[in-house]
């Protein structure tokens, strides 16, 4: 080994994270979660569109200081061609090897700045693009194209990139999301941080989701949960999450006669805690990567009843830990939901082999260590 490659391989790698900002969403979580466990052989640093959003406290707590890189509205305007040079200026003052890109705003800046400072550039994809118009969609696609490496955090994503938009399946690594289930058991211990409305012991399933988007379909479930109604079961619903849907969301509740069984909870800090107080879990999405509310519904040990979409199949196989069901159909979820309430022992089981497969491939560890040989291969070959 020539000596250059020798104090290449002692130095710690110089990586940086790079992300939109730190409001709470599983891409953020994500890469607070390397950056708590990536080892010391690195040099991390952290870069961001935006420096603030709940997770930032936590970001500060582990000793970093975010450089920020504003886009300050479109993409289209001078500023961003600004940025770029920016950041293509600073990968070169701090003698970067690697940058990991993880949103599509990031990479947007990212992947020319790092082309003009001649470091290796990582894209992360971690959806479906489903939010994306042609436009963008295309202006994603190339820009992937010209990463060094991609990942994507399941199978459905590595195909669409593959098969879709042209890929090398080389250049294209499915690394699937992480939990600390030891924090994720601590958060379960502390207990509630407010309230749950009261059930009477009633079943309760949980869904948790934002209501910004049009694709998480809330309203499937509160059709689902109308029928269930009609079949005479009572079945209590907790709905975690906010945005600018909620209050058609509620008009629709009320409109099907379930605001007696049907909460909606808000933003909530103690998911874990919440979880644990329900009997199954739900996501209904028309398309999702890889999702950590699934994930987490799975690690409290439920059973989860998820849509036939991008990466859910992945986490629940059918039958086994939970039940698959095709999107835009409350009457198939209304069926799962009735087979839940039917068999208790079946939930059970299909939770306990949830909770298994969690431990099992979605480990914190697992997470860090599998960004890690990516990483050292990308940047230096190794």
């Amino acid at each position: 080994m020539r000596r250059e490659e020798v104090r290449m391989a002692e130095e710690p790698l110089r990586l940086v994270q790079f992300t939109k900002s730190f409001h709470i969403g599983g891409t953020e979580v994500q890469v607070v979660e390397l950056l708590r466990g990536l080892p010391p052989s690195y040099r991390v640093q952290l870069a961001v569109l935006q420096d603030q959003g709940p997770l930032m406290e936590s970001v500060l707590k582990l000793g970093f200081a975010p450089e920020v890189f504003p886009l300050n509205g479109s993409l289209a305007r001078p500023n961003s061609a600004l940025q770029v040079l920016r950041l293509a200026r600073w990968f070169r003052t701090q003698r970067v090897e690697l940058v990991h890109a993880h949103d599509f705003y990031s990479t947007m800046l990212v992947v020319p700045a790092a082309k003009m400072a001649g470091t290796k550039v990582i894209v992360g994809r971690l959806d479906l693009a489903h939010w994306h118009g042609t436009a963008r969609r295309a202006l994603l696609r190339s820009l992937t194209l010209m990463a060094d490496h991609v990942v994507g955090n399941a199978e459905a994503i590595r195909r669409m990139l593959v098969e879709e938009e042209g890929l090398p399946p080389e250049r294209v690594s499915v690394i699937p999301n992480g939990l600390d289930l030891t924090r994720f058991h601590a958060r379960v211990r502390e207990g509630l941080k407010a309230p749950l409305p009261d059930t009477r012991g009633a079943p309760v399933v949980v869904h948790v989701a934002n209501m910004n988007h049009p694709v998480k379909r809330q309203e499937d479930l509160l059709r689902a949960l109308a029928m269930v109604r009609l079949k005479g079961q009572t079945l209590h619903a907790f709905l975690v999450g906010d945005g600018p849907r909620r209050a058609e969301l509620e008009q629709l509740a009320g409109s099907l006669g379930l605001t007696d069984t049907v909460h909606f909870l808000g933003h909530r800090a103690d998911v874990p805690a919440v979880y644990a107080r329900a009997d199954f879990g739900v996501l209904c999405s028309t398309a999702e990567g890889m999702s950590n509310a699934v994930m987490e519904g799975m690690a409290a040990g439920l059973p989860m009843v998820v849509t036939r979409v991008g990466g859910n199949p992945e986490l629940v196989a059918d039958g086994i830990r939970g039940l698959v069901v095709p999107p835009l159909r409350p009457q198939a979820m209304t069926e799962a939901f009735c087979t839940l309430l039917a068999d208790r022992e079946l939930g059970r089981r299909m939770g306990a082999e949830a909770r298994a497969f969690v431990e099992r491939e979605l480990s914190l560890e697992r997470l860090v260590r599998r960004h890690d040989v990516l990483y050292r291969r990308v940047a230096r070959g190794g």
